[in-house]
């Protein structure tokens, strides 16, 4: 099988394409021959070293493929099913995979393998953000940062499916185009965003504020919500906020806000199961439709990593094996 690898944290050029291994399942694993990968950005974080990872180590977390074996006590995939992953530990950047079985999910006839790889982890993160997280309801209004990316456009494609008016911010021009088609009813620069906000909501401010910016969008999330509204941080794009003085959230209105993790809203086999009907709910009924901005081959990752991290890519990403 050919891999990207790293050896030691550092900018996209640390990974390596190498040659490993494939190695046969063990007991509860299965292998799966990749046919798309999924990039996310928290891939940038474990290269970088902002979310440590043992070394060396591999990089990515979801892929589709198809299974060629799988070891004892596997009883819900077989051999020669197309299936989806996501999972918890890294190595999706790969020709070949083995891993806990537990994590795969046989994809329906109508499902491409790289429509299910552009979506899966992010279209489960998106499920748990907007209906377990933020609990959003018809005729909530929620501000979307970065609209136009992987996560932002199933976000709001999710969000307008639920009945909120949804207001999206993106960094260049012709991805306002991508976050109007995802659903967003404003699309702003982020420029001055708490007061166009204002403006957009007669001085209120928005219900919810889904960030996956991080730093440089923290303190105008803050200041777009209304009293006693909701931050999510899900995401570092632009760097980790850092150490806050809680004292903020009262002198902006008594304002809630968390960090949460897709992990922790999948922890359960009950909480497994529930979160992944409801997405395929959604794409079943073409809500949740990707938009794959851009695809690279696997040998190409610095490539598609330097991209990423200039914030150059619209919509999703893949590598192709």
């Amino acid at each position: 099988m050919k891999a990207i690898r790293f050896e030691s944290a550092g900018p996209p050029e640390v990974m390596q394409l190498v040659d490993l291994d494939v190695g046969a399942p063990g007991p509860g694993e299965a292998r799966v021959c990749h046919t798309a990968i999924g990039v996310n950005f928290i891939d940038t974080y474990h290269r970088s070293g902002l979310y440590p990872l043992p070394l060396p180590a591999g990089l990515g977390m979801e892929a589709a493929g198809v299974v060629e074996a799988v070891g004892e006590g596997v009883t819900h995939v077989a051999p020669g099913d197309r299936v989806v992953y996501f999972s918890g530990t890294t190595g999706a950047y790969a020709t070949h995979r083995v891993l806990e079985a537990r994590w795969l999910v046989k994809l329906p006839e109508g499902i491409a393998d790289e429509t299910a790889a552009a979506l899966w982890l992010k279209a489960c993160t998106v499920e748990f953000l907007v209906e377990r997280c933020a609990r959003v309801q018809a005729g909530n209004t929620v501000l979307v940062q970065a609209a136009a990316g992987g996560v932002g456009v199933l976000l709001c494609q999710w969000l307008k499916s639920s009945g909120a008016t949804v207001i999206g911010t993106v960094g260049a021009p012709e991805k306002a185009t991508i976050a109007k088609q995802a659903g967003c009813d404003h699309v702003l620069a982020y420029a001055d965003v708490p007061t166009k906000v204002r403006d957009i909501t007669g001085g209120t401010g928005v219900d919810v504020v889904i960030d996956g910016v991080g730093k440089s969008t923290f303190m105008a999330s803050l200041d777009s919500l209304r009293r006693r509204g909701l931050h999510i941080s899900y995401g570092n794009a632009s760097g980790p906020i850092g150490a806050i003085d809680f004292g903020i959230l009262a002198a902006k209105g008594s304002l809630f806000t968390t960090r949460p993790t897709l992990f922790d809203y999948y922890a359960t086999p009950q909480d497994f199961a529930a979160g992944t009907k409801a997405v395929f709910a959604k794409i079943a009924s073409g809500v949740l439709v990707p938009h794959i901005g851009q695809t690279f081959a696997l040998a190409d990752a610095v490539k598609c990593h330097k991209a990423l991290e200039a914030r150059q890519t619209m919509g999703s990403s893949l590598l192709i094996p």
